[in-house]
């Protein structure tokens, strides 16, 4: 996609410093697309210059066996360590290579060193567009790999937070995939001990040895999550699955069910900072770093660091929009307003500043997904019109009410502004006191966010 457009993910700290496109490849019509895996897909291309990201896309499904319906949940991307872009049909990924310091210019932060060396790599990776709940009505094999790679890369990467408690699970998936059945001989104790990190998130396994950890054990042993781990293996059924392959796409779809339950699954991630709650004596803050992931779901602010939520909202709880600060420097900036409350409990609305070269990326690509959501809303039935069957209720997702949950919010540790409008000041207000200024919110259909209305005289 343009820079200018919806769809981008810059700088995924996954992002992988291998090269498949550049100007020595003029020489050599070899063009290399690596899948989630790390595996490659080799291409020979005549007319490097003038080939689009859908023709190469045609020729990787072509070579991967996948059947037409890959087109619309595969797409290419052009990835380095330092920005992620998901291309159109109609780009030319080599004039894209060749613009990719501008790139890095306009939107990183990279250091003239990087932008020289930083060379970006083609990907195969799912379309952030497609809607998840399409995924499990997806039943090729080699899809359905696919996806499942992809999901289990983010997870192990802490690109996607996820709890200790479904680490395990997703490890044990995995397990049960690349391993096989569990077998007590051979997949002991000892077998995982120098392979946590293929199925549980590096940040978790170096906390394995803490001192949490004496405080884990069962009928007065200790267990790390060596054991952990394989007793989720050990207790996992294939389901109704008799042949093997049955049962890994049994497992395949179990995975990415489970990943369907994290707000940001399928998200673009894009980075930025946030400022720090005030502390000390004088009052002093900092800046945060995080990743802000957006789907057609919503948006969610991640603690890039903690690995956890700071808040995940649907596009109808919030309102947006992108702007400059007002010192010297003139930082772009993504605001956010939300509902929330005061310590005493009053509600308000909540103003979080984004501070980010990629705020114009961010705010692009929500307007993008709203009007994406809108052209999917079922059509309001008219008068007299036989009603649609009620739709089955959501499932209450367990995992969500579980004490300081990586996935609950905590709009506690965001440093927000509670404001009001008044001529062109905007000013600090008591409870109970404020009222949005935004014009870009979600304008069809249900909303839950409404702006909290003025009702004392207002204070600076």
């Amino acid at each position: 996609m343009d820079p200018n457009e919806s769809g981008n993910l810059p700088d995924s700290a996954g992002g992988s410093h291998r090269g498949s496109v550049s100007s020595t490849v003029a020489r050599n019509p070899a063009i290399l697309v690596y899948l989630a895996n790390d595996t490659v897909v080799q291409l020979l291309v005549e007319n490097l210059g003038c080939i689009t990201a859908g023709e190469l896309s045609r020729m990787v499904r072509e070579s991967l066996q996948l059947p037409d319906q890959a087109q619309e949940i595969f797409s290419l991307w052009l990835i380095s360590p330092f920005l992620e872009l998901q291309l159109k049909p109609k780009h030319l990924p080599y004039k894209l290579c060749r613009q990719w310091p501008d790139l890095l210019y306009r939107f990183t932060n990279c250091s003239a060193d990087d932008i020289i060396q930083d060379e970006p790599s083609l990907q195969f990776r799912r379309n952030v567009f497609f809607p998840k709940v399409r995924e499990l009505q997806v039943e090729n094999d080699r899809i359905l790999r696919l996806l499942y790679e992809e999901a289990k890369a983010n997870i192990l990467e802490g690109r996607y937070p996820c709890d200790m408690e479904d680490c395990r699970q997703l490890g044990a998936i995995a397990c049960r995939v690349e391993l096989g059945p569990f077998d007590q001989a051979q997949h002991t104790h000892n077998f995982f001990r120098d392979k946590l990190a293929l199925f549980l998130p590096a940040h978790l396994c170096k906390k394995a040895g803490g001192f949490l950890a004496a405080f884990r054990g069962r009928g007065g042993k200790q267990h790390g999550h060596e054991e952990e781990l394989r007793e989720a293996y050990q207790q996992l059924t294939d389901g109704a699955a008799c042949e093997e392959a049955e049962a890994v796409k049994h497992h395949h779809k179990e995975y990415l069910q489970r990943c369907h339950l994290l707000p940001y699954y399928g998200c673009a991630v894009f980075s930025g900072e946030i400022d720090r709650l005030p502390q000390g004596f004088l009052h002093r803050g900092s800046r945060k770093p995080v990743n802000i992931g957006i789907s057609v779901g919503g948006v969610s602010i991640m603690d890039s660091k903690e690995k956890h939520v700071l808040v995940a909202l649907a596009f109808h709880e919030l309102s947006w929009d992108h702007t400059r600060s007002e010192d010297e420097d003139g930082e772009d900036m993504l605001l956010l307003e939300f509902d929330g409350e005061e310590e005493g409990g009053a509600m308000v609305n909540k103003l979080l500043k984004i501070y980010s070269k990629q705020a114009e990326l961010m705010s692009g690509m929500i307007e993008y997904c709203i009007d994406f959501n809108s052209a999917f809303e079922p059509p309001v039935a008219e008068p007299g019109a036989a009603k649609p069957p009620l739709a089955r209720p959501r499932e209450k997702r367990g995992k969500l009410k579980r004490q300081n949950s990586v996935v609950a919010n905590r709009i506690q540790q965001l440093s927000t502004i509670d404001y009001v409008e008044e001529g062109k000041e905007i000013k600090r207000v008591k409870p109970k006191r404020a009222a949005s200024f935004f014009t870009r919110q979600l304008s069809q259909g249900p909303t839950a966010y409404t702006a909290v209305e003025v009702t004392e005289t207002l204070e600076c």
